[in-house]
């Protein structure tokens, strides 16, 4: 399974539902996590954070509006996209799951091609990289749908590690990633790698973006991680 496939969790208490929501997700591209109910949702998200979540509002033990309320106040997950999916349509129901935080808000029966839109929607905004787009940061550009990166409009040779690992940075600049959240990134959440590997490709990708003379775009912070500009 690549490690810069976009995850998203599926929470529905049907079976059936489920298991056809996942099917579509994965023939898109995904990974996909699945829980039958909120607290379950609540355990998985907590040991393996998603990009985005699916989430049927109608669940036994914990609504999903009591899931979404808990994601939204917490600032680890707070800025998790969630689409909520309800077979409630009046008004009120809709506007109900919106200031609670959902992100988007589908009424059932929905259209398989409408929903798999909208998480594309929500994995461009959290995602931009996965989702194809191409990304600048001051002379630096990454092209994630042709595989390539210029600096100064040269070219720039990078291998899939030392790319995934420039597409993190660079979907928000800035920010600092710890090593362990560039391991879960770039190489997956399922591969032990030792942290200090992080430093190693993080040295081949700062060789690379500097050889034509430029100043190296990639900060240190001690004891934390490393940040693009």
């Amino acid at each position: 399974m690549s490690a810069d496939q976009p995850t998203v969790l599926v929470v529905e208490d049907e079976p059936a539902q489920r298991e056809v929501l996942a099917y579509n997700l994965e023939a898109e591209g995904f990974r996909v996590l699945r829980a039958g109910d909120g607290e379950e949702a609540l355990l998985q998200i907590r040991e393996t954070p998603p990009d985005i979540v699916v989430l049927d509002w109608m669940m036994p033990r914990l609504s999903g509006l009591e899931v979404c309320r808990r994601l939204k106040i917490r600032p680890e997950t707070r800025n998790i996209p969630v689409i909520m999916l309800s077979a409630r349509t009046e008004e009120v129901d809709r506007v109900r799951g919106l200031e609670t935080g959902a992100d988007d808000y589908v009424i059932k029966p929905y259209s398989l091609a409408e929903l798999m839109a909208r998480v594309r929607v929500q994995l461009r905004r959290v995602r931009p990289a996965a989702a194809g787009m191409r990304l600048e940061h001051d002379d630096i550009v990454l092209d994630s749908e042709t595989h390539r990166v210029t600096r100064g409009g040269v070219e720039i040779r990078l291998g899939p590690t030392e790319f995934r690992l420039l597409a993190a940075l660079i979907e928000k600049p800035g920010r600092v990633w710890s090593r362990e959240q560039l391991l879960d990134r770039v190489w997956g959440r399922d591969i032990y790698v030792d942290t200090r590997t992080v430093d190693v490709h993080v040295g081949r990708l700062r060789k690379a973006l500097t050889r034509g003379g430029g100043a190296d775009p990639i900060r240190t912070v001690r004891g934390t991680g490393y940040a693009l500009g």
